[in-house]
């Protein structure tokens, strides 16, 4: 085995760590050899596509394009707005281009940097990390909400931070249902449009100074973590707000309305990509740590692909539309995942473990929504 592809060894604790005893017999298939042995064999074909392919696991070609074309498109609208002074509604256009240039750097680089999976040098990751804080994210929090949070535990009430509903949703079928809730799939289109908006302006302070989980009450965050924090927002507060109308003289109404729409794409798009692979309808919710001997089996119960055909749904959403072979191989680049997903199709059909999918993002957003009328209407599922 290369060291490149040993990166995918590192997936084992992760893994197995999840969950550590008895699978549930509503998720997995098979006699019990056969349900000890699929992970073993996932595992080992997952593996050896890259040895047999003698490809690395970081990012490739590809990869390397969507990083220049994604900063290119945003550094260029910036240059465009302050070179050409357009009038409001060219400024409009290119404001909104930057926004959507953000919106595929969040979801293409971003996510992979977060989980190193773009190189096998730690500080590329790093400085790539910081697209996060480029768009108003903080970074740091941001990752240790993303793999504390929820990949070491999918869809568990009280730890999925992805589950947090804040009172507005009820994610899961073991938290209490609200009177309002029950009209949770109409506005949360709306809702989720603000996804961003919170990130920015409320959720990443309250993760440092009124934190809900309990692992970041017990985290001494380093002093540079605050200068950073309070750093970046400044810097995204400047560039998006502040210095278009200080330096172009643009009206703070136009600024502000092309702020908002900002991030409601970036809100909207963002939420909608993550929430389509863990929170539909056919998904499972376990009620704790305990209900399957192998974590490998809690990613297929917990996770959905969507689209898996379509390689421009793939190359807009940085290959989340393939979250099982994400879950799995989190420090692989998401241009590798297409060929993976098929591994994970043809084996988890051999050992007859349920893979779930729809054909579209369409139908996948239609099932989310479905489950959130359910979650609303019903107290248990």
């Amino acid at each position: 085995m290369t060291s490149e592809t040993q990166v995918l060894t590192h997936l084992k604790p992760d893994i197995d760590d999840l969950v550590p005893h008895e699978a549930s017999p509503r998720q997995v298939a098979g006699d019990a050899a056969g349900a000890a042995s699929f992970p073993k064999v996932l595992r080992r074909r997952l593996e050896k596509f890259f040895a047999d392919s003698n490809i690395s696991p970081k990012a490739d070609p590809a990869m390397w394009t969507k990083i220049a074309v994604g900063l290119a498109v945003l550094l260029g609208s910036w240059i465009a707005i302050y070179a050409l002074r357009p009038d409001s509604w060219r400024f409009t256009i290119l404001y909104l281009l930057g926004g959507l240039a953000q919106t595929f750097l969040l979801l293409n680089i971003a996510h992979d940097s977060n989980h190193n999976a773009i190189s096998s040098v730690p500080t590329i990751n790093k400085t790539l990390n910081y697209v996060f804080d480029l768009c108003g994210i903080n970074s740091y929090m941001w990752r240790i909400l993303h793999h504390r949070g929820h990949h070491s535990c999918i869809n568990l009430h009280g730890e999925d931070d992805a589950l947090t509903g804040r009172g507005i949703f009820r994610f899961t079928p073991h938290e209490p249902r609200m009177p309002w809730q029950r009209f949770q799939h109409i506005y949360g289109l709306f809702f989720y449009a603000l996804f961003s908006l919170d990130y920015v302006f409320v959720r990443d302070f309250e993760s440092f100074f009124r934190p809900s989980h309990e692992y970041l009450r017990r985290t001494k965050h380093p002093a540079k973590e605050y200068a950073i924090l309070f750093a970046s927002k400044a810097f995204y507060i400047s560039y998006m707000l502040i210095l278009p109308v200080m330096v172009l003289g643009r009206s703070p109404l136009l600024v502000g309305v092309s702020f908002l729409l900002v991030h409601l794409i970036v809100g909207l798009t963002v939420s909608l990509v993550f929430q389509t692979t863990h929170t539909i309808d056919s998904t499972y919710f376990p009620s704790d740590r305990s209900e399957f001997d192998n974590g490998v089996y809690h990613i297929f119960a917990t996770t959905a692909d969507y689209a898996t055909e379509n390689p421009l749904v793939g190359w807009l959403t940085g290959g989340l539309n393939h979250h099982i072979a994400h879950h799995l191989c989190p420090f692989v680049c998401h241009t590798h995942y297409a060929p993976l997903t098929r591994i994970v199709k043809e084996t988890a059909a051999e050992f007859g473990v349920p893979y779930r999918q729809h054909p579209t993002m369409t139908k996948a957003i239609r099932h989310h929504l479905l489950l959130l009328k359910q979650l609303g209407n019903q107290d248990s599922l």
